[in-house]
């Protein structure tokens, strides 16, 4: 195979300063091209992460990609369970509604041969339950929850976690007001007085 362009570059620079020269072009164009497309792939995922609504096109043109291959790319990251979802951040206190979310601190008995798995996998399946992390520290779970209300919420913990075969203490803890979430500011007014003089 004949190398040409940066990837020329790369394997002389390889073949000069490795004790054991590359010989195998196929094998090295190969991996460059897996250790390329492994980086587009990164670049890919924080941009969809930072903003999901991005159109293709503007995707392929950051990347230098074309088009169909950011197409087949994402298809591959949510094939792979990469992608898992794509959520919409929403000021629920601006739009008037009055959802109550609680972090709730849970101590568990670890299950023979599953541990902590399938008290977890319990806890993730009620649909007021928005979050499940193992913890280290002086408790097993962090969960947060929903509800809409205080007691909504303290029902729900009395009666259907604190009740779970294996969990052995909970402590709840309100959250009062978001400042800052998933890497956006609530209420940015510096950047929303930014938007306002901008030409």
């Amino acid at each position: 195979m004949f190398i040409s362009g940066n990837y020329a570059i790369i394997y002389e620079c390889v073949n000069v300063l490795s004790p054991r020269p590359v010989q195998d072009e196929d094998f090295l164009y190969e991996s460059l091209q897996r250790a390329e497309r492994g980086y587009s792939m990164r670049e890919l995922l924080e941009l969809l992460e930072h903003d999901a609504r991005r159109p293709v096109g503007e995707l392929a043109s950051m990347l230098k990609l074309s088009e169909y291959e950011v197409e087949k790319n994402i298809k591959d990251l949510e094939k792979n369970k990469i992608i898992l979802s794509y959520n919409t951040l929403i000021n629920w206190e601006k739009f008037g509604d009055d959802t109550v979310t609680a972090i709730i601190e849970i101590n568990l008995t670890p299950q023979r041969e599953v541990g902590f798995d399938a008290i977890a996998e319990r806890i993730y399946r009620f649909d007021e339950v928005r979050t499940v992390y193992l913890m280290s520290g002086s408790f097993d779970l962090l969960v947060i929850i929903e509800g809409k209300s205080l007691n909504d919420v303290a029902n729900f913990v009395a009666t259907r976690l604190a009740t779970i075969e294996g969990v052995t203490a909970t402590r709840s803890h309100f959250m009062l007001k978001p400042y800052k979430k998933d890497g956006v500011i609530i209420n940015d007014e510096e950047r929303d007085r930014r938007l306002v003089v901008s030409p």
